[in-house]
């Protein structure tokens, strides 16, 4: 994980969309680690003893680790990974990460009618501020996708990432739909394996590694995890690093040698193979399509 926020200036024009994301950004609290980090505009700081009052909402998706909430409507409470956090504008609250284990999260600010209109029909309430979804490999390609988008800013990108905070709330909601449903046990260990997988992608973590972390032996969670993939664990590992080396190969400044470094593949050679044999394609031939070069 790559500790990265912003925050976003909004036009009249897209205050008129309904829904407008404000900031987003992700961070890694290590255990004993001072949060939240002093860096955040003062609007936005707080600590534990004051807590804050924002005049927005926000969605934080806590994926590992463990802290505690407290709001005027939600009792204080303690948040274990998998679970997001609710805040409501005008909303008394607090939260941390516990000081032993630190945690990281992924979060995203927004305002507009839309989210007003959902909270006043009930869909998202005040006193259910802390909902535990579970390892969920979408919500944080969601999380993802909008964070990335900041990080460009290219013209009319407001409505886009809009859209795909639209689209998490409309997942977040389906999943609590559902949790009146149990859910085996297995789907449960695939999902945090999915999670693992894209949390340390630019780490050597491998499948075995992420058996022993899920506390199972590695045959087995290589055939459960296959069942419901249709890929084994080392394959949806190579697929995950070279999407997203293909969203790499669109940053001009970086070289393939840095991407297959970044990325942790043993050389750039090997990286260069695989890539053409996923994709058809050498990686330079993809930037060069990718970037409209013609050769």
């Amino acid at each position: 994980m790559t500790n990265y926020y912003k925050y976003l200036p909004l036009s009249v024009e897209d205050e008129k969309w309904g829904l407008s994301v404000l900031n987003a950004g992700s961070v890694r609290t290590a255990p004993s680690g001072i949060y939240p980090v002093i860096t955040h505009p003062s609007n936005y700081y707080f600590n534990w003893n004051n807590g804050r009052i924002l005049d927005e909402y926000q969605l934080i998706y806590i994926t590992k680790g463990e802290g505690f909430f407290e709001s005027d409507n939600c009792k204080f409470q303690q948040v274990k990974a998998g679970t997001i956090l609710v805040l409501f504008p005008g909303e008394r609250h607090r939260y941390k990460p516990a000081e032993e284990t630190g945690w990281d999260e992924y979060w995203i600010g927004f305002n507009g009618e839309i989210m007003d209109n959902l909270v006043s029909n009930g869909f998202f309430k005040p006193e259910h501020a802390c909902l535990y979804i579970g390892f969920n490999e979408q919500v944080l390609s969601l999380f993802d996708t909008i964070i990335e988008k900041t990080k460009i800013e290219v013209a009319g990108f407001q409505p886009s990432i809009a859209g795909a905070a639209m689209h998490l709330m409309g997942n977040l909601h389906t999943i609590l739909k559902q949790q009146s449903v149990d859910h085996e046990d297995r789907e449960t260990l695939v999902n945090k394996a999915r999670l693992l997988f894209r949390s340390n992608i630019d780490k050597s973590f491998s499948p075995e590694q992420a058996a022993e972390e899920l506390q199972v032996g590695y045959s087995w969670f290589r055939k459960v995890f296959k069942s419901y993939t249709g890929l084994s664990p080392g394959q949806y590992c190579i697929q995950l690093k070279i999407d997203k080396a293909k969203a790499m190969l669109t940053d001009a400044n970086l070289s393939v040698k840095e991407i297959a470094y970044t990325l942790k593949f043993e050389s750039s050679f090997y990286f260069s193979k695989l890539f053409k044999e996923k994709t058809g394609m050498t990686p330079t031939a993809y930037r060069q399509r990718a970037m409209g070069i013609q050769v």
